[in-house]
């Protein structure tokens, strides 16, 4: 029994020890629990430390962007003892997903810093409301659209069932479209269930007419939104034309349809005739014109010059053009019936692709016929429109003396040079100051009293900007002054030094060559029956005298100077097209190139105007020199610039001919190879007497691009 009583007591004494210890075990882990701390210094359960440990993550990943107000609410979240255990690891994950959500706009440069500490506190806002069974929508409505739409995007988890998140939600909605009325519309399709869909519809369509008649023809429930108004004329019109097979020829005439001045019926009468239709586009924009003048825009405005140049450039310019080698009493037959604003609206829409032959011998001669050549009647009756681009195109083509002369009072002739150069810094875009620049450089070679007057008008404009405070005019001016100013080497001006843009008259020789000192120049063959026979012409141009030709490569040959500086001219052997050998000849000289670190500082383009694509594709970005000796070659000299933006430029407007290419090729070889800079206007008027063909006038040289060199300085000087 004595055993047996010992045995009892040492498990009782065990069984107290092990119950002592499991005692103050659960102390401890309780005491843990109730102890542990976020880092607000607040009592967290660790039930849900491990939600204060994600919004601490989330915290840090902020860096200095994080808010104190953030520790605050975590504590007041987790001492507030009306808020059950679920609903704080809900409001707990909301600042979780807020914090993420603002990283992530505030790394896309979506979002402002100092958007945090106005989220964190209308969140808070939210919380409390939702946790006394309130409304978020007054919040939501109280806040900015980038702080609302943290809060409804960023915190979707933990308010998504308050009886105001969908309101919030469609508040966010009208928020967007009154900042970005130019996106109503595509909201509202993104958004299909929108109650105040029409409402908004209403209020932005007169502004977007375009967009209005494109949504009124969907198939979906904006589009069925659109058709069922029915309290709004002008919706009602627009649904009309939107819903016949001739909307897109009655839209341009929208403001005048609604108005009652012209109807349907007469619109379709005048479609049929292309002349009449073409003619009612222009009575019209001189109509919309005036009226813009008296700060009245037509609805349609830009849709209508849209249109405007697009039947002046499909119905007549592209056919006036094509018949380039027929007689003028064939060729120009389709636009006599034309008055002279017609054929004004023809000039000016058209500019870059109209050729210089369309202009001087068709419709040019025909405007000033038919105002009796009283150039000073003309402008007038168009109320100025476009007329900074008519001069331009008159410089240019080499009409602007005779079309000032026609003036019976050159005081006003004076003056109107005069007005072409003021007040740029009022005009809408850049437009017109690249109308002006790309003028200069005709109007100096052909008309120099006029130059120095455009010269000093424009720095007397500099100075008016200058006392008014107008940093947009300084610039403008400033960089017109610059560039007029270089144009004379004795002036000493240094584009890159003043404006930060290489010279524009002058390629310098030391700016082509590479570390050995040697030029590189790549040529695009194409294997066309022009391409081949362009070839053979090519290599004939190299005589052994000075020039080697290496044909041991396959796909290419090699022209190197034997005499003077050195040149070296890698040229693609075209092949048939149909074989795809073509391509693949100038893909591995490409290729080649790259690999032995070779850069081409000339480029030459011997193809078609189908092929200048390809060969801007293939260009060197390090080209200073490019000719794109192809038909249409001018309209690319944006692409060009892409890929190299320092490029010198020679583009063809019109038709691309191998008599004066052949000459080009030639005077730019003899002058890189003498080691001499490239200046622009003494080396084309040596180019005039070498290349004496019809079609010369249609090449355009680099420093009558000046409009494009502007358009680069005035984005340097505003970054």
């Amino acid at each position: 029994m004595d055993d047996a009583g010992n045995d009892v007591r040492d498990m009782i004494r065990k069984g107290i020890t092990i119950a002592v210890c499991l005692f103050f075990i659960s102390k401890t882990l309780l005491a843990q629990d109730k102890a542990s701390t976020n880092s607000g210094g607040c009592q967290v359960p660790l039930s849900r430390q491990i939600f204060h440990d994600y919004v601490d993550a989330a915290q840090k990943n902020l860096g200095n962007l994080t808010s104190s107000g953030i520790d605050r609410l975590q504590c007041s979240i987790e001492t507030d003892s009306l808020i059950k255990a679920q609903d704080k690891v809900r409001y707990l994950r909301g600042i979780e997903n807020l914090l993420k959500f603002f990283a992530a706009g505030y790394k896309n440069k979506e979002t402002a810093n100092k958007l945090l500490p106005q989220a964190i506190h209308a969140y808070e806002s939210c919380m409390v409301a939702d946790k006394n069974g309130r409304s978020i929508e007054p919040v939501i409505e109280k806040a900015s659209y980038e702080v609302g739409s943290l809060i409804i995007s960023g915190t979707k988890i933990a308010l998504e069932k308050n009886v105001g998140f969908k309101a919030g939600q469609q508040l966010l909605v009208l928020k967007y479209c009154s900042l970005h009325p130019d996106q109503t519309f595509q909201t509202l399709r993104e958004n299909p269930d929108m109650p105040f869909a029409d409402s908004l519809v209403k209020a932005v369509a007169k502004k977007y007419p375009a967009q209005l008649y494109t949504y009124a023809q969907a198939n979906n429930k904006l589009g069925y939104t659109i058709r069922n108004i029915t309290d709004d004329s002008f919706v009602k019109t627009v649904v009309r034309m939107s819903r016949s097979k001739s909307g897109q020829q009655y839209f341009p005439f929208l403001d005048n349809v609604v108005k009652g001045k012209i109807t349907m019926a007469e619109l379709d009468a005048a479609e049929k005739d292309s002349v009449l239709y073409y003619r009612l586009l222009v009575k019209t924009r001189i109509e919309y014109v005036q009226r813009a003048m008296n700060k009245d825009t037509a609805i349609a405005y830009a849709e209508l010059e849209a249109r405007l140049r697009q039947k002046a450039s499909d119905v007549f310019v592209t056919t006036i053009n094509g018949l380039h080698e027929r007689p003028d009493a064939v060729r120009f037959k389709s636009i006599l019936p034309l008055t002279a604003q017609e054929l004004y609206y023809l000039a000016v829409l058209t500019d870059g692709l109209i050729y210089t032959s369309s202009y001087t011998n068709g419709v040019y001669p025909q405007i000033m016929k038919k105002i009796n050549n009283r150039g000073d009647s003309l402008l007038p009756s168009v109320h100025y429109d476009h007329y900074r681009k008519f001069i331009s195109q008159a410089a240019a083509y080499n009409t602007l003396g005779g079309f000032l002369a026609s003036f019976p009072d050159s005081k006003s002739a004076d003056e109107l040079m005069k007005t072409f150069v003021s007040q740029l810094e009022e005009s809408a875009g850049l437009e017109d100051g690249v109308d002006v620049a790309d003028s200069y450089a005709s109007i100096a070679e052909t008309l120099p009293d006029r130059a120095k007057e455009m010269l000093k008008n424009v720095q007397a404009n500099y100075e008016r900007n200058k006392s008014q405070g107008n940093a947009r005019g300084q610039a403008i001016y400033t960089i017109l002054d610059k560039l007029f100013l270089s144009a004379d080497s004795s002036n000493g001006i240094d584009l890159t030094k003043e404006l930060g843009i290489p010279p524009v008259y002058r390629v310098p020789f030391s700016s082509l060559t590479n570390e050995k000192g040697e030029v590189i120049v790549q040529v695009f063959f194409f294997g066309d029956e022009d391409g081949k026979l362009d070839f053979g012409i090519f290599q004939s141009m190299f005589p052994r005298t000075h020039w080697t030709i290496d044909k041991s490569n396959p796909q290419w040959i090699l022209i190197k100077s034997t005499k003077d500086k050195p040149i070296s001219i890698y040229a693609n052997i075209p092949f048939d097209e149909e074989t795809g050998k073509d391509d693949m000849a100038q893909s591995a000289l490409r290729n080649y190139l790259r690999e032995n670190n070779i850069k081409p500082t000339v480029t030459i383009n011997r193809g078609h105007s189908y092929h200048a694509n390809t060969t801007i594709a293939y260009m060197a970005p390090s080209s200073r020199i490019v000719f794109m000796g192809s038909c249409g070659g001018f309209n690319l000299i944006n692409a060009i610039l892409q890929k190299s933006p320092d490029a010198h430029i020679v583009a063809s407007k019109q038709i691309g001919k191998r008599d004066i290419n052949k000459p080009f090729i030639q005077l730019l070889m003899d002058k890189l190879r003498a080691g001499a800079d490239i200046e622009w206007i003494p080396f084309w008027k040596e180019f005039r007497k070498n290349a004496r063909v019809d079609g010369f006038d249609d090449y355009i040289p680099p420093h009558k691009n000046l409009g494009v060199i502007f358009i680069k300085a005035y984005s340097l000087s505003r970054s």
